[in-house]
């Protein structure tokens, strides 16, 4: 194990434990060692100074193991255990117990390799409830997690921009090598555009909450898929509040990011709906392709500096090297990918799938989704999530406050228009009427509207309702009784031109639907 610190090199023998450790595996990452021994796993972290993070003292290093459990307490409790000595004793290196100590390690349980979420990626072992499971946990955490005026700065466009400085810095010693400087300018060119064009929402998201405390780091290797379906999300940032504290859409769009660079686009599309029906931020899709693009960038990075550390094994830098080129190209691609403004217009009853259509697609182009059940329930001072026992046709779903509602939906969604974005409008729409007024909408803007018509079989609606019955996730009140009394009263879009139309099967993949919308947004 040439190039390890000795110390390191003696914590690979079974006799440097408390327990009994078996053969003890070491991984190494650009800033720490990690030696599994058993049933528990040590992180070490390594002296380093580096502009993003100081670890270059062992007062620095325990502190930032005890912020490291702290941190990572709040998704993953049961895993990490504490902090613990590193001490040198007649002569030997043990973990804990007396002695001078020489460093400090976060103990923690080790989680069953099959079950992390790489692991099971490459099994074929990750389902869509898995994913969707994920969803709602991040999205609980970043709801639950602290934000206050200055952790609200670090998402806006001042402090974005300084991050993306720092990223191209630190870059640009591997250009020419692992990335085309023009690749370089072309990235800067389209992060310089979209912070001078969307300061107002990046700000304006800030002011919201929209900006916490958050992972930072949150990839598949840091997921772990319990057999009972429980989400353990491990190892976020504890070195720099800078790098931790951002915009939500961050964090998520990390993860997405990952799956796709992972090949696993199916999964990212899924993310990103699911998170967007447990949180219900309808702007973060507009942040979402620019937040992918700089982790893949960091990503870059963190690839390419481990590539040039000496004592990783040769074949394990050029993998990192090689990755770093790939992630490169990803961010790239994110910077030239872009979608026509468009408006959709989401029709069909309760259960058939058009709003779960509508948050994956929105995730997908970038788009704003004007939804009437939240429109509704705000109005009314109403949590989104709080159950509404109205009959079809009465109280909050009588004919003036749908009309009311409705009227709101699209100068809502107007004003999303004006400001240049997409918008897809989600309602059931059974009336012509309601149709012809958002088509104006959409006419007066300027912009293309297509409709999407949803249907679904009566068996798929029957499940679904009963499982929103059963785990109300959505601010959907629609049972079956409601979705039979839609049917009577939907009048079919007969007066929507075909061009403009396309109709969907709510019980066919979200991949296949969703490239069927796209190839509808580029022939509009």
């Amino acid at each position: 194990m040439a190039g390890l610190p000795p110390f390191i090199e003696a914590l690979t023998s079974p006799v440097a434990y408390p327990h009994p450790a078996g053969d003890i595996r070491l991984i190494q990452t650009h800033i720490s060692y990690v030696l599994l021994a058993g049933q528990f796993a040590y992180k070490i972290k390594k002296p380093l100074n580096l502009h993003f993070l100081d670890y270059s003292t062992i007062e620095k290093r325990r502190f930032m193991c005890e912020e490291e459990v702290r941190l990572n307490r709040r998704l993953c409790a049961d895993a990490y255990i504490g902090v613990v000595p590193i001490v040198r004793r007649g002569g030997a290196t043990y973990v804990g117990g007396a002695g001078e100590v020489i460093d400090y390690a976060v103990k923690m349980r080790r989680m069953p390799d099959g079950r992390m979420m790489p692991a099971l990626l490459r099994q074929a072992g990750v389902t869509f409830d898995d994913i969707r499971a994920v969803a709602r946990t991040v999205a609980a955490f970043h709801r639950d997690s602290l934000t206050d005026a200055g952790i609200a700065r670090f998402g806006r466009v001042d402090a974005v921009r300084r991050n993306w400085d720092e990223n191209f810095e630190q870059i640009a010693p591997y250009a020419g090598r692992l990335v085309e400087q023009a690749a370089l300018d072309e990235l800067r060119q389209y992060v310089e555009e979209f912070l001078r064009k969307n300061a107002g929402l990046m700000d304006g998201r800030a002011d919201r909450g929209c900006v916490r405390d958050c992972h930072g780091d949150l990839r598949a290797d840091a997921i772990v898929i319990h057999e009972d379906g429980s989400i353990c999300v491990m190892d976020c940032i504890e070195f720099n509040d800078r790098i931790r504290f951002g915009d939500v859409a961050s964090d998520i769009g990390f993860l997405a990011m990952d799956l796709e660079f992972r090949g696993h686009g199916e999964f990212s599309d899924e993310l990103i709906g699911a998170y967007l029906r447990a949180s219900d931020d309808e702007t973060l899709p507009l942040m979402l392709n620019f937040y992918k693009c700089y982790r893949a960038a960091v990503r870059g990075k963190v690839d390419a500096m481990r590539g040039d550390e000496p004592e990783v094994p040769p074949a394990d830098r050029a993998q990192a090297h090689a990755q770093a080129s790939a992630y490169f190209s990803l961010a790239l691609s994110y910077a030239r990918s872009a979608y026509p403004q468009v408006a959709l217009m989401m029709i069909g009853l309760s259960g058939s799938g058009k709003s779960y259509i509508a948050n994956a697609v929105a995730g997908r182009i970038g788009a704003v989704v004007v939804s009437s059940d939240l429109v509704r329930k705000r109005s009314a001072g109403v949590d989104p999530r709080q159950p509404m026992s109205a009959r079809y046709g009465e109280g909050m779903y009588g004919l003036a406050e749908r009309a009311r509602v409705y009227n709101a939906m699209h100068a809502l969604a107007g004003e999303h228009l004006a400001a240049g974005r997409s918008v897809i409008v989600d309602a059931t729409y059974l009336r012509r009427a309601d149709r012809d007024a958002a088509a104006v909408m959409a006419r007066d803007a300027g912009v293309p509207m297509i409709a999407i018509e949803v249907t679904a079989a009566d068996s798929t609606v029957r499940e679904r309702l009963g499982q929103r019955a059963a785990r109300p996730d959505t601010p959907s009140d629609a049972g079956w009784e409601i979705h039979l009394a839609q049917r009577h009263d939907f009048e079919p879009p007969d007066e929507i031109a075909p061009e403009h139309r396309i109709q969907i099967d709510g019980g066919a993949t979200l991949a296949a639907n969703i490239s069927k919308i796209v190839e509808a947004i580029a022939r509009a």
